[in-house]
This record gives structure tokens, C-alpha cells and sequence, in this order.
């Protein structure tokens, strides 16, 4: 006779118990295919003694009428069935035990418990159907549920949940709707505070905001209602499987081995260099390119909201922010880690993003001794940048003349790259610009390189060169103490 929940074709089934026993019914996890007994030879307490399958004789007259079609009706198959469904199936899941098998060993189980549910209560549900609703709650226990197809998908940069039905992904630049669906708000709720908990976050009614990562590095952000006003948001940038490096930025058309080149230098020279742009721009992707030309020999500490550098450099420190706890209490800023850092004999500081007063520390850090240091901040131009950093120092150092934070960022800063997602949906370089000097009250700037549109092409895609006014920098002695300043001018030439 057929056990239930095996298949007689199927090969030995793992000794793990995934199913709670059945008082009723002789089950699977009395005998020792599924779980050993005590050494006393007493088989193991039942971990849900109410909770069992039940035979095919009882079951039907239990079940809900409406949930039980008559053989002439056609298939109902409306959502509080399925709903009800999934509910029978997790009250006859040990979670602890499910915790200790693999996803696949798991889906299968849960498919032969609905099969039985199935044929118990005679649910007209394809097979099709009965495999759908296995893989989805088997994500839900083992991931992140209707997530997982969207983040194994590597053509995907972005994922954009914005309520049950209402979901986006970004390819190739371009925004699209897909057909994923959460069951409902709560579902929502559910992947997001599981998202959190695997890196010590937390996020409900009361602190309804919260940046986090996946385990790949892939950034979250979530906010959560009353905020969101309609759902439960959940907003992923996922972190490519292939770390793109400066040749990889070239072929895709981000820059022309020029501008490459010359982004080479600047990072081998140790030239404090910043990186602007917008949302989506490639800003982070631009800094982990620039990363690999730091020397191995180098000590480097990165400060982030959310680690998601991914540096490959032997000595590396990565330090990360901390939100308050429940009482208001233990949080640790950007500002804190910077201060912190110092202390930590770096060579380089990396500063994933600069948001607020911590820019002041910043170039603080740049003017004495670390070299070489790198950040990101958002805005629209090189010249907004320098005006964005100038603001943010004002809002920690309120008294601080204007002119005295001007020639901070003068003597900090060496180098402004804007990265910017063009309407093609391609990711560019498309400004940079040495900080200069000062003249009466204003930075005064060059472009070493501007992008200039010119057409589009037969596929859509935008044409253009890069111009420049071939002048030399104003830190042409620290390319020559590196032995750089002719690789430099070749580089140049060639814009």
C-alpha cells in the first residue's frame, strides 16, 4: 500500500521530519524514514497534537460546503479557497523542522500534502496549480517569496513593490510591470521584516523606515504604513552577480577607454576624488570600478548607511551605521564612524554616501593626510555638487563662515565625476571636472571632459563625444610625484 506523502517511485525520503504526526493516522513520521526515535525506544511527542491529517473519510464532511465543489460544477478556484488551502498546508508544517531541509526536499513534501488535501476533499486543482501553490509557500518559508524569481533573474537592476499587485523591475535602464503578486498587505509586511531581521533591523509601526541589504549586498529600503499610505513599499537595488570593472563600464558604453584611462590615474595618484549623479545613475557601481586601481599595500576603511561596497582589496575595514533601538538609543551616524575611522590608521577613507553633516568630517579627512579618498552625493552637475556638499556642511557647522567652507572643499577636493542614466536608459560619464582654486568668493572649475550629444542611433541609443579643453591640472605635481603625468597627457589627447 502507498504511504502518504511518497510516491512509490520516488527515491528514499531524508530522515527529517517536515509534516507534524497524526494522532488519527498512521503518518510517514512514525517510521524511521523521517525522524529517529529517543534512545528509550519511545517514539518523539507529537509537536501539535490538535493539528493531524485527516482521513479521507472525515475530512470531506469537515470541509467547508463552498469549498468542495459538486463533480457537474466547473473547478472553483476562488482566492479565499486557495487562501483556506494555504492555511491547511502550513497547520501541518513543523517550521523548526522545515528549517533543516533544503528548498527542493521541502516544495515536495508541501506538494504531496496538498495533493492529499486535494483528493481528500475533491479540489478540482490541476497539477499545474497544485505546483504553483507548493513553490510559492515554500518560498515563503525558505525566502523571500514572489521576490525569489525577480532577484534570480540577473537581467533585473531594480525591483520596485509598491503594493500587492503593483510591481516593477528595471531593465536595461527602463522601467516594466511585471505579473508578481503578494497575496496581500500583510504578505507585504511579512518579506520585508524578514529582509530586516537577517541583518539586525527592524521595522513596524513604529520605526516604519529602514535601509538594510541582502546577503549579496543587493540594498534595501522599506517604509511601511502609516507612511506609505496605501501598502507596504519595498524598494531593491539589486548588486550584480558580475562586478562590473572599469573595462566592463567601457564595453557597455558608460565611457571611452579615454576617460577610463584618465579615471585610472586619478585613482592611482591618490587624488580625492568625488562621484555625482542621480538615483539609478551608477554611482556606487563607478566607485567599486575606480576601487581596484588602490595599491594592495593600502589600508582602507569604507563607511555606509548600508554595506554594499565591495572592495577587493586584502585590507579592508567596512564599517556600517546603526538606527537607534526601541528606546531611542545606541545609534551610531555616519559622523560617529568617520571620527572613529581616523583613529583606525587608514590610508584611504571611502565613504559610501554623503547625506548630511558628515560632510564637513569628510574634508576634514581629506585635508590631513588621507589621500586618495572617495565618496558619492547626489546631484545634477558638477558644479551642483560642489554647492550640495557646501549646504551639508552648514547644516553641522551653522556658525562656520562661508568662504572658510569653500576653502575646505578646495583644498580637499581634486577631482567631481557626474554619472548620470540617460534617456536611452545607459548609464554614462558624463562630466569631469577638477576643483581649481578660488576667485574672490567662488570655486572656479574646469571640464577635463564633457559629454556632448549629437544623435541618436537606428536602435534608439544616444551618439555623442566627449570634449575638452586640453589644459594641464592644477595637480599635475602630484601626477608627476606618482610618475603619471605623461600617461595623463597621452590619455588626454586621445579625448
Amino acid at each position: 500500500m502507498k504511504k502518504f506523502g511518497r510516491r512509490p517511485d520516488d527515491e528514499p525520503v531524508l530522515r527529517v521530519a517536515t509534516l507534524v504526526p497524526s494522532p488519527l493516522v498512521p503518518s510517514p513520521l512514525a517510521s524511521t524514514e523521517f525522524a529517529a526515535a529517543p534512545r528509550g525506544g519511545f517514539p518523539p511527542p507529537l509537536a501539535h497534537p490538535s493539528i493531524a491529517v485527516l482521513p479521507a473519510a472525515s475530512a470531506s464532511p469537515l470541509a467547508p460546503p463552498s469549498l468542495v465543489p459538486r463533480r457537474e460544477d466547473p473547478p472553483v478556484h476562488h482566492p479565499v479557497m486557495l487562501a483556506s488551502l494555504r492555511e491547511r498546508v502550513m497547520e501541518q508544517i513543523d517550521p523548526s523542522a522545515a528549517a533543516t531541509v533544503s528548498r527542493d526536499v521541502l516544495r515536495r513534501q508541501i506538494e504531496e500534502i496538498i495533493h492529499g488535501i486535494a483528493n481528500q476533499d475533491r479540489l478540482e486543482l490541476s497539477g499545474r496549480e497544485q505546483t504553483q501553490l507548493a513553490e510559492d509557500i515554500a518560498d515563503d518559508m525558505t525566502g523571500y517569496g514572489p521576490l525569489r524569481p525577480l532577484l534570480d533573474d540577473e537581467t533585473i537592476n531594480d525591483i520596485m513593490i509598491n503594493g500587492p499587485g503593483n510591481v516593477y523591475v528595471e531593465r536595461s535602464g527602463k522601467l516594466e510591470r511585471v505579473a508578481v503578486r503578494f497575496r496581500d498587505n500583510d504578505h507585504i509586511a511579512s518579506v520585508a521584516q524578514k529582509i530586516a531581521a537577517q541583518v539586525g533591523r527592524r521595522v513596524d509601526e513604529s520605526s516604519p523606515m529602514v535601509d538594510c541589504r541582502l546577503p549579496d549586498g543587493s540594498r534595501v529600503n522599506i517604509i511601511l504604513p502609516p507612511l506609505a499610505i496605501h501598502s507596504p513599499c519595498i524598494s531593491i537595488r539589486k548588486f550584480p552577480a558580475r562586478r562590473l570593472s572599469m573595462d566592463g563600464l567601457i564595453k557597455n558604453g558608460s565611457m571611452t577607454p579615454a576617460i577610463g584611462r584618465l579615471l585610472e590615474i586619478a585613482s592611482r595618484a591618490r587624488l580625492n576624488v568625488l562621484v555625482s549623479g542621480g538615483t539609478g545613475s551608477g554611482k556606487t557601481t563607478l566607485l567599486n570600478a575606480m576601487s581596484q586601481f588602490i595599491d594592495h599595500t593600502e589600508r582602507v576603511v569604507t563607511i555606509e548607511d548600508a554595506a554594499e561596497l565591495q572592495l577587493q582589496q586584502p585590507h579592508v575595514i567596512s564599517l556600517e551605521t546603526r538606527p537607534p533601538s526601541l528606546e531611542g538609543t545606541g545609534q551610531v551616524t555616519q559622523r560617529d564612524l568617520l571620527w572613529n575611522a581616523l583613529r583606525m590608521r587608514p590610508d584611504r577613507i571611502v565613504v559610501g554616501e554623503v547625506r548630511g553633516a558628515e560632510a564637513f568630517d569628510m574634508l576634514q579627512a581629506m585635508n590631513t593626510g588621507h589621500d586618495g579618498s572617495i565618496s558619492t552625493v547626489h546631484a545634477n552637475s558638477t558644479r551642483d555638487a560642489l554647492t550640495r556638499v557646501e549646504n551639508m556642511v552648514q547644516m553641522g557647522q551653522v556658525n562656520l563662515p562661508t568662504r572658510a567652507i569653500r576653502s575646505q572643499i578646495v583644498a580637499a577636493l581634486d577631482v567631481i565625476v557626474q554619472v548620470e542614466r540617460m534617456r536611452d536608459g545607459q548609464r554614462r560619464i558624463i562630466q569631469v571636472s577638477e576643483v581649481i582654486g578660488m576667485e574672490g568668493e567662488v570655486i572656479t572649475t574646469n571640464d577635463i571632459a564633457a559629454f556632448e550629444y549629437q544623435d541618436e542611433d537606428d536602435h534608439g541609443r544616444i551618439v555623442g563625444t566627449y570634449k575638452s579643453t586640453q589644459a594641464l591640472p592644477k595637480f599635475k605635481s602630484r601626477l608627476a610625484y606618482y610618475g603619471l603625468h605623461q600617461a595623463w597627457v597621452e590619455a588626454m589627447s586621445q579625448i
